[in-house]
């Protein structure tokens, strides 16, 4: 990243600029209006017991709103887990996981939860199925010792997208939908656990997963609890399940979060559920993608079109165009956190697509490059 004092001045005009800078890929923008709304709610919230009915029915308000916004299969529930989807993995190490993970990596984030299994005492080795950066590998059957298939919808680092799909049938699916949850179309009946934190599409904070657990899910938890294996308390899965059906969390959660992500939920809903939230997003990262595509100066990153992100567009620069310098312009007239991701090493916009950012931002976004580019 350069130095503030080696970036040329250069302001961009007001008239082209977004009417909200935040274009992150996580944390990333969350609604004035839906923070508005928690303000609003003075001293009946924020600090007031977590298992008392004022908590306990913003816990039920996002529960119920989550499974109206998926349409839940029958016999399918919403789990809310501690320390978000990092700690969701930790936690599938011990109650779900029987003997032997196999895990698709195509980037930095799908390539996590397995290095979390690797060193399990208590568990195989894992499977690994790599594939090159900005591709997406192909879900298969896994071998017979594997009980679990994890998969990833959105890898965030790379902006490319998986369809989550069954290998075969006698693995658990468990896909890490952080940041693809709310923005990607997917078939819950392909899927045993569907999970998130919320600082992403649902526009909240961070701290809190929520988990989408089919019947098959649900089983395995109660069995792998019920034997001789131990299970931090905080990481029992069985105790999660528990504590939802209650309307709370197995201890204090983020409050705010919780009332932030059901206020992001309700407004998807609002704006026609799932398959018009999706629509929306395919228009947006065509737009982005499209006018990628219409410069000779940029690419996006992802060769197959069928795999670039509706939530993540990652947009390769010329090498003559140094997108550090890019990015510390645009942040200087705040628009904010469209870096490469760091491991990446690529010379490279990543632009965040949430459903809380509006197509007419990411028109000004992309303005704003063009006479960025125009006058370094």
């Amino acid at each position: 990243m350069p130095a503030q004092t080696d970036l040329p001045d250069l302001p961009v005009p007001a008239t082209l600029l977004p009417s909200d800078g935040r274009f992150g890929c996580g944390p990333t923008k969350v609604r004035v209006e839906a923070l508005e709304a928690l303000a609003a709610t003075g001293a009946d919230l924020l600090g007031t017991s977590h298992r008392k009915p004022a908590v306990k029915a913003q816990v039920a308000r996002l529960r119920a709103a989550i499974a109206d916004l998926f349409d839940l299969p029958d016999g399918y529930e919403v789990l809310l887990t501690m320390g978000g989807a990092t700690a969701f993995w930790d936690a599938a190490t011990f109650g779900i996981i029987r003997q032997r993970s196999r895990h698709y990596v195509f980037g930095e984030f799908s390539g996590k939860f397995g290095a979390a299994t690797a060193g399990v005492p208590f568990l195989d080795d894992p499977d690994l199925v790599d594939s090159p950066v900005g591709t997406v590998p192909a879900v298969t059957a896994a071998p017979d010792d594997v009980d679990v298939q994890a998969l990833t919808h959105n890898e965030t680092s790379t902006g490319a997208m998986m369809v989550p799909v069954r290998g075969d049938d006698h693995s658990l699916v468990l896909v890490d939908a952080t940041s693809g949850a709310g923005g990607l179309p997917v078939d819950l009946t392909q899927v045993d656990a569907y999970y998130f934190s919320l600082q992403k599409g649902f526009a909240s904070e961070g701290g809190l997963a929520v988990v989408i657990a089919s019947p098959a899910l649900l089983t395995r938890i109660e069995e792998v609890a019920a034997s001789d294996r131990w299970i931090p308390p905080f990481l029992s899965l069985a105790t999660a399940v528990a504590n939802s059906r209650k309307e709370q969390t197995y201890n204090t959660p983020a409050i705010a979060t919780v009332f932030l992500a059901a206020e992001q939920t309700e407004w998807m809903l609002a704006q026609g559920g799932l398959d018009a939230i999706v629509a929306d997003q395919a228009d947006k990262a065509g737009l982005v993608y499209g006018w990628a595509a219409e410069r000779d100066w940029a690419t996006p990153f992802v060769a197959d079109e069928d795999d670039r992100s509706l939530v993540v567009a990652t947009i390769d620069l010329d090498d003559a165009i140094d997108a550090d310098v890019v990015n510390a312009v645009l942040r200087d007239n705040g628009i904010l956190d469209t870096d490469s991701y760091r491991k990446l090493g690529r010379n490279q916009l990543r632009i965040g697509m949430f459903p809380a950012i509006p197509a007419s931002d990411l028109q000004a976004y992309t303005a704003c490059v063009d006479w960025i580019v125009d006058h370094l």
